[in-house]
Formats: structure tokens, C-alpha cells, sequence
């Protein structure tokens, strides 16, 4: 078994997006930050996977979507006062 220290800190960093949705927003935005994000990346990256083989390509697409939840929670939590 092999560790791998990005995929780890990539699930401590959805992980902490997810509970900051549900501090900030309540358990309808934490749910949709882990469970949403799981229909969305899990798909996202087998395509990307299966078509092109390119793991730097996946990694930039799984970190952009994760960056794009945490800043559209943080617009929508700003908005709401």
C-alpha cells in the first residue's frame, strides 16, 4: 500500500469545505459541498482518466472544482450578511 501525501491532503481540504458549509450554511450546504462534490468529482475524473490518461490534467480539474465549492460558499455566506 502506498501513501499518497496530495490525495490525502485533497480529502482533508474537501473535508474541510464540506464542514465549513455545514458551520456556515447548515446541513443542507455541508451535505451538498461532500455528497454533491462526490457525484460531480467522481464522474469528472474517471472521464478524464478513461480519455485521456493524463493524471496532471484530473489533479488540476479535482483541485479547481474543490477551489471553485470553497469560493462559491464563501460568495454565498458574504452575501447573506
Amino acid at each position: 500500500m502506498t501513501f499518497h501525501p496530495e490525495a490525502a491532503f485533497f480529502s482533508i481540504v474537501w473535508m474541510g469545505v464540506a464542514a465549513a458549509g455545514f458551520i456556515l450554511e447548515g446541513w443542507i450546504a455541508g451535505s451538498l459541498l461532500s455528497l454533491g462534490m462526490l457525484a460531480i468529482l467522481g464522474p469528472t475524473s474517471a472521464a478524464i482518466i478513461s480519455k485521456t490518461d493524463d493524471f496532471a490534467l484530473e489533479r488540476t480539474v479535482r483541485w479547481s472544482i474543490l477551489i471553485g465549492a470553497g469560493a462559491l460558499l464563501a460568495l454565498v455566506h458574504s452575501l447573506r450578511g
